[in-house]
């Protein structure tokens, strides 16, 4: 670790203090429900109200709570979507195939990456970001060990470039990286309040899942994860909460394990989870 590092976690350790006495405090605040997560932020939430690029204002709300939620002592881990400037998936044809749309596609998270990166450290938390593609310039390359080493000495880690491989989407990325760091949880961000039985845009009478089983995810073709995200959840035993990012507080309080939107897992996981 080199000097600025050294002075920037230096820095952070009062804060630390004041937010755990903060913590400590407030009466009938529940503690933290996990103690390391994946959190997982699409580009569409990212873009906010403008739907495309990235919104200021949301880049700062997040980076204001992730690192309230480090400077207490949960480790997180977060992947971002580059849905705000690409969408590989959507832009395969007219001579643009669709592995290179993908690493197309990339590229754009690693620029939101940094965007995030930036955010959280101005509030005086230490981030790395780690790519799956080696852009040694800008990003560590993504090393297991060594994230895992981030996320113990209170470091924010952000897991840039998706998998690394086309035809694999971030929510895919965000399962694997989870399940390979030993995450708790992956905490799904979005623009919804969570899984509902139809859409609540079209349908005023939506109802919204508060549980729901990887199974009946899978039955249902629920727009949750793709399938091999939330298979990989599911033989990892590793709960998805889906909620809303618009909501001020929101990941905190989904952190705290307090009720907000859907909890897909086992039952046991997510009665413990989404109380």
């Amino acid at each position: 670790m080199d000097r600025e590092d050294e002075e920037q976690e230096e820095r952070a350790r009062p804060r630390a203090s004041a937010a755990a006495a903060k913590e400590n405090e407030e009466d009938g605040y529940e503690r933290w429900r996990w103690r390391r997560v994946m959190l997982k932020v699409s580009g569409e939430a990212l873009a906010g109200e403008e739907g495309f690029g990235i919104s200021p204002n949301v880049v700062k709300a997040i980076a204001s709570e992730v690192a309230e939620a480090a400077l207490s002592g949960v480790e997180v881990a977060v992947v971002v979507g580059g849905g705000n400037f690409f969408r590989g998936a959507e832009k395969e044809g007219n001579g643009l195939d669709r592995a290179s749309a993908d690493y197309m596609g990339m590229l754009a998270t690693v620029m939101n990456s940094l965007n995030l990166q930036a955010a959280i450290e101005s509030n005086g938390v230490p981030t790395r970001v780690m790519s799956a593609l080696e852009i040694k310039e800008v990003a560590e390359p993504y090393i297991r060990r060594r994230a895992i080493r981030h996320l113990e000495k209170g470091r924010v880690v952000i897991f840039g470039a998706g998998t690394g491989n086309p035809f694999f989407t971030t929510d895919t990325g965000a399962a694997l990286r989870a399940a390979e760091i030993n995450a708790q949880a992956v905490l799904k961000a979005t623009k919804v309040d969570g899984v509902f039985d139809s859409d609540p845009k079209k349908n005023a009478d939506a109802k919204l899942y508060k549980t729901l089983t990887y199974e009946t995810v899978r039955r249902l073709g629920l727009g949750v994860m793709d399938q091999t995200a939330i298979t990989l959840c599911e033989e990892n035993d590793i709960p998805v909460v889906v909620f809303n990012i618009a909501r001020d507080g929101n990941i905190v309080n989904a952190l705290r394990g307090r009720s907000v939107g859907t909890c897909v897992g086992s039952a046991d996981k997510c009665s413990d989870a989404c109380e």
